[in-house]
């Protein structure tokens, strides 16, 4: 299959006239005008050099005749204006697009047509060029057949919505990858296609089309049907592969990657006749994938990686299969891989990295020696990496990751001399690694990090490594030192990457000083001590990760402005004293968590201009909160100072201008004041927690602007306010923790007359315990809790904001839950609790909380409720805890309480119940604790017995009656009278505790 730019040449080739020059060349005039063929060298060299004038002039003259049409000439004289001449290529692009000159010659052009004038070819491809618009000049080159403006800059302004359909001879068209801004709608990708009919290839990589939704395909397969080439990656596709495009039988090469296409992957690819490649990786698709397209004739390269939600089998490949390159990486693909894979004799790669792979790796891949990469997982593969790896000696990459391989590594790997990338790592596997350190120097990437392997390992072993640029030995049974020469100025300079975590490393590598390109570095999880040395800080003037967090540093050696520029800071965990420090070129992330810092340098916001997250809990620091701070507010995304003992209040631009703000935690502090209330629109803040300071007044209105918030946490303050039925209106709140406070009254649920406007619709925790609300508990608002009735996840996931690079940040919440206080450090979205406890709430429990099936805790414990336990409470069978102590509670205990199997605590104490206690063997586990204090309560587990004529509360699957009852009746109807029927039961119940002992 030949590439764009093989194409591009083809036409680029002039068009030379071959009989003309073969008789300029071969004969010579006579006296009389006609020709006779040269007979010798040495006359055809003469003849030659005599009609050199003559041919000069014919080629000037046949230069003059073909020039290019004047307006074309113009127009792209007038495109060339357009670029910004200090940006990209510009001079080589345009060294000889000179005025007065042929057009036809310029770089880049070429012309045609019935009198070879007209502008057919124009590639201005991967120059760099800049400009502010795609120049309407370029419309006026009707006759275009060839264009190709591709990896050039239009500074992120719009593409034409009209012009492109003027170009109606386009065969090929590629405007991919030219920071053109804002969405090719579908009335705009029909204009641009419209006259289109004769395209043969399109390439609009990353043109945005999310606003085409599933249609973006239809057009396509209306406007151009003779498509041989389409390719259309990070386009913000959606939707299916459209069954239109079936009818698209010429197409050769389908590039679709990195959108987000969903639905099955259609059959009808197969009978795409002259399909040859297909690239659909790093999309939404799902289901099972058709088998039958792997065998396609003609299919030379498929790639599906990264569609997590795909399943299938790899097929019986055949004989006559041309496929070079086949990739199921991360994807659900599952089963044995088949030994038939030996038929794909010129496949050069090979990745089936889908963690549902099991059995054997079988031996006909060892027999692909053309193979130039190989990749494999699967956690149910058996047995070691095999020995016939060995004879692939083609390889420059294999991976084994995410696999249920075991065993040492094979020493035959060395054998593989073309190395340059060696992932072996989220495996079994064992032993150690000199060997292939020693013997693999062709090694780029080394990839070995979370398998068993052990012993010592001497980095300085590595500088044997010259091309070495990528290495992580993190997380496993490894001790990793310096080494012998270490302190040399050995050649470690291509090292750029190094993962060193968990690798019982006790000192700072000396090694690090002569790694001038060293941009990532994380040494986490060590036994490092003492003071990060100076010479760090003047390594690298960049790194896009340095992460020493986990270690035992007590000082980072350094003045706190640190000289350099380090996207991805984290020193937390450590013993760090002092001040923080402050990468002065700038920071995104800034992690300095759980040390002993005790201040901030002066002006450090200064520094955050770039920072997105900022990170310094459970720290020493101590006074204000800098006013300053605000000046970085503009970048920052999530700011965490909880656990400190910072005072005073909170600087009113943290929530009056969070405009990127999404999670903000002070909790653990002594902060007072009130909070701010003047929050503009367009918040974004989507957590608060503020528990635990010394805040007053009144909730912030204002916070209605917030419309992501999801977590508000207030806990533990000095806050004097009703309850907040206003907050309903914040449509994506979740939790809401109002406990230990100053609240008073009722909850009014109908302050505004509307009887709706407390529904809080996603509320899924709710604490507002330990305030002094009175009154009844509204029986229409626990209705209203509809997102404590269905579930609309699948339980599995955590409450948490993902920011740059996939980083996450877990909310906490500090509750009351199974009795004891916890912190609960990763909330499950599924996760549902209501906690009323210690108020003055009265009157009866209302009924319809029953209704809350997914309710997993629930404590109404110490107020002065009355009335019955209500039955509706069997139906709660996710209640894992239910607290309904120091009440005035009456009585019995509803027998379907006895049902609930996820019960594990429960506590009815100091109560006015009465009757026997309903007897289950999940009931029986309760302690004495969870009954006493209700003088009217029988039966187990309390010592006091029930009265023979007591009302037994039994479960209902439970014999309805005892068979001794049973038997005393029958004995006593028989006539044999109660004395002697005593007897008997007294004999055999004996009888049977014999049988028992």
């Amino acid at each position: 299959m030949f590439s764009k730019q093989d194409r591009a040449h083809d036409l680029q080739t002039s068009q030379v006239d071959v009989p003309v020059f073969i008789r300029v060349c071969l004969c010579h005039r006579v006296a009389n005008g006609s020709t006779q063929p040269i007979s010798n060298m040495s006359s055809m060299r003469v003849a030659l050099l005599a009609m050199l004038p003559i041919l000069l002039v014919d080629a000037q003259s046949m230069a003059a005749s073909i020039q290019c049409l004047p307006g074309q000439a113009a127009a792209l004289l007038q495109l060339k204006r357009s670029f910004d001449a200090t940006v990209g290529d510009y001079f080589a692009a345009f060294r000889s697009w000179v005025a007065g000159t042929d057009c036809c010659h310029w770089d880049g052009v070429r012309c045609g047509g019935d009198d070879g004038r007209a502008i057919t070819f124009l590639d201005l491809r991967g120059h760099q060029l800049q400009a502010d618009v795609l120049d309407t000049a370029l419309f006026s080159l009707t006759s275009l057949e060839y264009l190709d403006i591709s990896s050039n800059d239009f500074s992120a302004s719009k593409l034409p919505a009209t012009g492109f359909e003027l170009l109606a001879e386009l065969t090929h068209l590629d405007i991919s990858d030219d920071n053109f801004a804002g969405q090719l709608s579908e009335p705009s990708l029909d204009t641009l296609l419209a006259n289109l009919t004769n395209l043969q290839e399109l390439r609009l990589g990353m043109v945005d089309m999310s606003s085409n939704g599933a249609r973006w395909c239809d057009a396509i397969a209306r406007f151009s049907p003779k498509l041989q080439i389409i390719s259309m990656p990070y386009c913000s596709l959606s939707g299916p592969i459209c069954r239109s495009f079936s009818a698209l039988k010429s197409l050769v090469v389908i590039e679709l990657h990195y959108n987000y296409l969903s639905g099955p992957i259609p059959e009808f690819l197969a009978d795409l006749s002259n399909l040859s490649g297909l690239q659909l990786s790093n999309n939404n698709f799902e289901g099972w994938f058709p088998p039958i397209v792997f065998q396609h004739k003609k299919l030379r390269g498929i790639d599906l990686s990264k569609n997590f939600g795909i399943s299938g089998n790899l097929p019986n490949f055949s004989a006559d299969s041309n496929l070079q390159s086949i990739s199921v990486s991360n994807t659900n693909f599952s089963g044995t891989i088949p030994s038939s894979i030996i038929n794909l004799k010129s496949l050069k790669e090979l990745a089936l990295g889908a963690s549902g792979f099991s059995g054997v790796l079988p031996s006909s891949i060892g027999k692909l020696k053309s193979l130039d990469l190989l990749e494999v997982s699967g956690l149910q593969l058996v047995g070691s990496i095999p020995s016939w790896i060995s004879n692939l000696t083609s390889l420059n990459v294999l991976k084994f990751f995410h696999c249920g391989l075991s065993g040492p590594v094979p020493s035959s790997i060395v054998y593989l001399t073309k190395l340059t990338d060696l992932a072996l790592y989220n495996c079994h596997f064992s032993g150690e690694i000199a060997t292939l350190v020693s013997n693999l120097t062709q090694l780029e990437t080394l990839l070995l990090h979370s398998n068993n392997f052990v012993g010592t390992v001497e980095l300085a072993s590595f500088s044997k490594l010259q091309n070495m640029s990528v290495l992580n030995l993190s997380n496993n049974k490894l001790v990793v030192i310096d080494g012998e020469n270490s302190s040399s100025a050995a050649s470690y300079s291509s090292i750029s990457f190094l993962r060193l975590s968990s690798c019982s490393i006790s000192s700072f590598p000396n090694i690090l000083r002569h790694l001038p390109e060293i941009t990532s570095l994380d040494l986490s999880y060590n036994q490092i001590r003492g003071a990060i040395p100076q010479w760090v800080w003047k390594t690298s003037g960049y790194f896009s990760l340095l992460n020493l967090s986990h270690n035992k540093f007590t000082s980072t050696g350094s003045d706190p402005l640190l000289p350099l520029n380090i996207e991805f800071f984290d020193l937390s965990f450590n013993k760090i004293e002092g001040v923080i420090p402050i990468p002065q070129k700038g920071s995104i992330t800034l992690d300095y968590s759980n040390n002993q810092f005790s201040s901030m340098p002066l002006n450090f916001s200064t520094y955050l201009k770039k920072t997105i997250i900022f990170k310094a809990s459970k720290n020493n620091l101590s006074g204000n909160i800098p006013p300053l701070i605000c000046d970085g507010i503009k970048s920052l995304q999530l700011i965490d100072l909880s656990n400190n003992y910072l005072t005073g209040i909170i600087p009113s631009c943290l929530m009056e201008d969070a405009s990127a703000l999404q999670v903000l935690s002070l909790k653990e502090n002594n902060l007072t004041g009130e909070l701010p209330d003047n929050i503009k629109e367009g918040c974004a803040l989507s957590a608060l927690d503020f528990s635990g300071n010394l805040i007053q007044g009144k909730l912030p209105r204002s916070l209605v602007a917030c419309r992501n918030l999801e977590i508000l946490d207030i806990g533990n303050n000095q806050i004097s306010d009703s309850f907040p039925c206003w907050m309903s209106k914040l449509p994506q709140l979740q939790v809401l923790v109002l406990k230990s406070n100053r609240f008073i009254g009722q909850m009014d649920i109908s302050y505004t007359g509307d009887a709706n406007n407390c529904q809080f619709t996603k509320l899924r925790i709710a604490d507002i315990a330990s305030n002094n609300f009175s009154g009844m508990l509204p029986e229409e608002w626990f209705k209203m809790l509809k997102s404590m009735m269905t579930s609309s996840d699948n339980g599995t996931s955590v409450m948490e904001s993902r920011y740059y690079h996939g980083q996450t940040y877990q909310f906490t919440a500090a509750l009351t839950y199974k009795g004891n206080d916890i912190t609960i450090s990763k909330i499950l979205t599924s996760l549902v609790l209501i906690d009323v406890s210690n108020n003055d709430f009265h009157g009866s429990i209302p009924s319809s909380i029953g209704e809350l099936a997914l309710l997993h805790g629930l404590n109404m414990s110490r107020n002065m409720l009355t009335g019955p336990i209500p039955t509706q409470f069997g139906n709660l069978n996710n209640l894992e805890s239910l607290d309904l102590s120091s009440n005035k509670l009456s009585n019995e205990i509803p027998e379907k309480l006895a049902s609930l199997n996820f019960l594990a605590t429960l506590n009815l104490s100091y109560n006015m119940l009465a009757g026997r206690i309903p007897q289950s063997s999940h009931f029986s586990t309760f302690s004495n604790a969870s009954f006493e204090g209700n003088i009217g309560l029988c039966g187990a587990p309390l010592s006091k017995q029930c009265s023979y004529r007591s009302e037994p509360n039994i479960m209902p699957h439970a014999s309805k009656k005892d068979p001794i009852d049973v038997l005393l009746f029958l004995f006593t109807g028989l006539g044999f009278g109660v004395c002697f029927g005593i007897t008997i039961l007294v004999i055999w119940g004996s009888n049977k505790r014999n049988q028992q002992a």
